[in-house]
């Protein structure tokens, strides 16, 4: 490596600051590459090592619990009277059978009640069931022990059932249940994982390779975002005992350490590469190392900061899922960003001039040759430059009407209907279908103190007899009973004939917590009542999500507007970029309302439109929107501000801010597009969702925003602008030369 420090052209004569530690951490990595090297490599095995040491705790019933439906649970839990959770074996005719052969069904249902009998984790096996059509029979399990004990009996269990369903062909028997959908999920999950991969890696080097010019350099930042995402995993097993996992970690892990992995290193690649072309071969790799850590570096770590602290505020929600997915992702961003200061200096180092072969005919000639900026942005950026107005008003225009079918945005918590169609979920569907008592149930759970426990039981017969009179809760199966050993607290389910997601499952849940109980165990004196059930929890967790969203989002503008005026001390430029990335987040929102609430493009999608949005998706899409705009905010706002010390006026700051950096955010935008295209072929609607909504998002951002809206909204800012310091991220302002003029349009 070559250690003397030549300065760029029209550097002034100075050389960047090293006083930044970006500079030096990326310095010292560049002058100890095998070191640093070795270094990263022994951090990756250690966290898979932990990981692997540490297992991972997978979230239970009771992690999920919020508001009154998981009060209602609490209650009944510490009085001993929470009805434990159960499985379903389900026998109904075989696919294309008109009818149930009766004989096989009730050898199949005797098969299975004697093979679990005494299984691991199954405390009751209740008789063969028949339905009210007579075209299917049912058995009961009864689960014991603890949520991850079952969880990890499940497979045996599935085994049995799987050798009745083999030793009884002339039926279909297949397990449901909450336990036997969840390892189905995850199965199902863990194969779409494994398809996203097999799309998303060739294709993200294919576009590398596109943009580098050169296989080596390519993939770099692909060996930087895998040793990253590799040690998140291992991490996220670890944090599982903090933050228990739910099932989606490592393919949030993915997506999001493969897009900020790539484009942290095509920032810093691309910087490296400019200062070399920029000083015609006459300054030495430590020097381009040197000027791209102080500038590109710099950049990184702002941006890999706004994600981080964009991610952070979902723990404000409180709810296991999205803290369990935040310390995920904030994992992976971390690493990345201590990758990209650490391992990409000293690959570079190690790799010198080799980075550029072996170079791509055609291709490597033209990137060659277009790591100056020439003609295409400036063009693209006339029509903001010429008339800011217009093109500020334009731009906006387009984002507010794709925004508006957001006003219209129809949540929905309920889990079942957006799961994948696995055998668990099928079996359920089937179950449902012959079992309508199977349906919505509501849990009234009732608390006394010492002193009324007396007037507990006629409360709880008084709430039996007014529910057979409500028609919304009448059923065929009468209300389950249960008080506990002190006589303080009771339960009582009500069982209906809807399902879960129904209009008429919602209204009886409002007959129940409003009219129902208060009117009858509500009377006793010093009583504390609550409902849950299937209806109650969703409910619930909808009503708290959107009771945090306000929080959420506050913290979110709030924390990014300080990363932005903390980095560029401009408040007119924190305060730009924090409303463009609400923009471009609403327009996101605006374009998924318009696809997942209806049907014209299911089929081409693969997904079956039930009218809404999965109520988590809007939160975790504006969260991670709002973390990779800013990244987009930082690169060209940088470059923006560099030329701004330099001395450029705000016209010219802005040409040569965004000529410079609009390659780097288009490669970047175009491989995380790549990206998260591949969730969109899952099977988990939420994951389809948030998919699509970071596509078009991105897409929206890099061709309306950033060449339309900033550069109209920072022309019309002006002088108001006002860069603060004398320098670039440690970069001296370097004095005016004289240079070719940059036209936004031919004459």
């Amino acid at each position: 490596m070559n250690r003397h420090d030549e300065r760029p052209p029209g550097a002034g004569g100075h050389a960047p600051s090293t006083d930044k530690p970006a500079v030096r951490l990326a310095l010292w990595s560049a002058r100890h590459p095998w070191r640093a090297i070795g270094g990263w490599l022994l951090m990756v095995v250690v966290c898979l090592a932990l990981g692997s040491f540490a297992g991972t705790r997978q979230a239970d019933s009771v992690d999920y619990r919020v508001g009154e439906a998981g009060r209602a649970e609490e209650i009944a839990a510490a009085a001993g009277i929470l009805d434990p959770l159960e499985e379903k074996i389900v026998i109904t005719p075989r696919p294309g059978s008109d009818s149930l052969d009766e004989a096989a069904a009730r050898s199949a249902a005797e098969d299975a009640v004697r093979r679990m009998t005494g299984a691991p984790s199954v405390a009751e096996v209740a008789e063969p069931e028949r339905s009210p059509t007579g075209q299917a029979l049912l058995v009961t399990l009864t689960m014991k022990g603890e949520d991850a004990a079952i969880s990890d009996d499940i497979p045996g269990l599935l085994e049995r059932t799987e050798a009745v369903s083999e030793a009884h062909p002339r039926v279909q028997v297949a397990q449901t249940g909450h336990f036997s959908m969840g390892q189905g999920v995850s199965e199902s999950m863990g194969d779409d994982l494994a398809t996203a991969e097999r799309i998303t890696l060739p294709l993200t080097l294919v576009i590398l390779m596109v943009v580098f010019g050169a296989v080596v350099a390519a993939g770099v930042p692909l060996v930087l975002a895998l040793s990253s995402v590799a040690a998140a995993m291992g991490l996220s097993q670890l944090f599982s005992h903090l933050f228990p996992s739910v099932g989606a970690n490592n393919s949030l892990i993915l997506l999001m350490g493969m897009a900020v992995g790539v484009d942290y290193s095509l920032l810093f690649l691309k910087r490296v590469r400019e200062e070399r072309t920029r000083s015609g071969g006459r300054i030495g790799d430590e020097a381009a190392l040197r000027i791209a850590a102080a500038t590109a570096g710099h950049s990184v770590v702002v941006s890999g900061w706004a994600v981080i602290v964009s991610l952070a505020a979902l723990f404000v929600v409180g709810d296991v899922v999205f803290s369990s997915l935040a310390i995920s992702s904030i994992a992976v961003v971390a690493i990345v960003l201590g990758a990209s200061m650490t391992l990409l200096p000293a690959l570079l180092v190690k790799l010198g001039r080799a980075i550029d072969r072996p170079r791509l005919p055609l291709v490597g000639r033209i990137t060659a040759g277009s790591r100056e900026p020439g003609s295409l942005w400036p063009r693209l950026l006339g029509p903001a430059i010429r008339r800011p107005r217009a093109a500020l008003a334009a731009g906006l225009l387009l984002i507010t009407a794709l925004a508006l079918p957001a006003l219209g945005m129809q949540l929905s918590s309920t889990e079942v209907s957006t799961l994948p169609k696995v055998d668990a979920v099928q079996a359920r569907d089937r179950m449902m279908a012959e079992f309508p008592s199977q349906g919505a149930d509501y849990l009234v759970v009732v608390r006394t103190d010492a002193e009324h426990r007396g007037e507990l039981r006629g409360a709880l017969d008084d709430l039996v007899r007014d529910a057979g009179r409500d028609p919304l809760l009448r059923s065929d199966v009468a209300p389950v009973t249960r008080v506990s050993e002190d006589g303080g607290t009771g339960t009582v389910r009500l069982r209906t004939p809807y399902a879960i997601d129904s209009d008429r499952a919602q209204d009886a849940l409002g007959h129940v917590r409003d009219g129902l109980v208060p009117r009858t165990a509500g009377k006793v004196p010093g009583a504390e009542t609550a409902v849950s059930g299937d209806v109650a929890r969703n409910a619930d967790v909808l009503a708290h999500q959107m009771n945090a969203l306000p929080w959420v989002v506050g913290a979110v503008l709030v924390l990014s507007f300080l990363v932005m005026l903390i980095a560029f001390r401009s408040a007119p430029v924190a305060l730009v970029s924090t409303l463009l990335n609400v923009a471009s987040a609403a327009g996101a929102l605006g374009l998924l309302v318009l696809v997942f609430q209806s049907d014209w493009v299911q089929g081409m999608l693969d997904y079956d439109s039930d009218g809404f949005i999965v109520s988590r998706v809007p939160l975790f899409l504006f969260v991670i929107l709002f973390g990779l705009s800013t990244d987009y905010n930082v690169f060209m706002v940088s470059r923006i501000r560099e030329a701004a010390l330099a001395g450029r006026t705000t016209t010219e700051s802005i040409l040569e801010g965004v000529s410079r950096s609009g390659g780097v955010v288009s490669g970047g935008a175009v491989v995380m597009v790549s990206v998260f295209v591949s969730f969109m072929f899952t099977d988990l609607l939420e994951m389809k969702q948030l998919g699509f909504g970071l596509c078009v998002a991105v897409i929206l951002d890099v061709v309306v925003v950033r060449v339309l809206v900033l550069p109209a909204a920072l022309r019309l800012l002006g002088r108001r602008l006002r860069w603060a310091g004398g320098s670039a991220h440690g970069v001296p302002a370097p004095a005016r030369a004289p240079r070719r003029e940059v036209r936004t349009t031919p004459r």
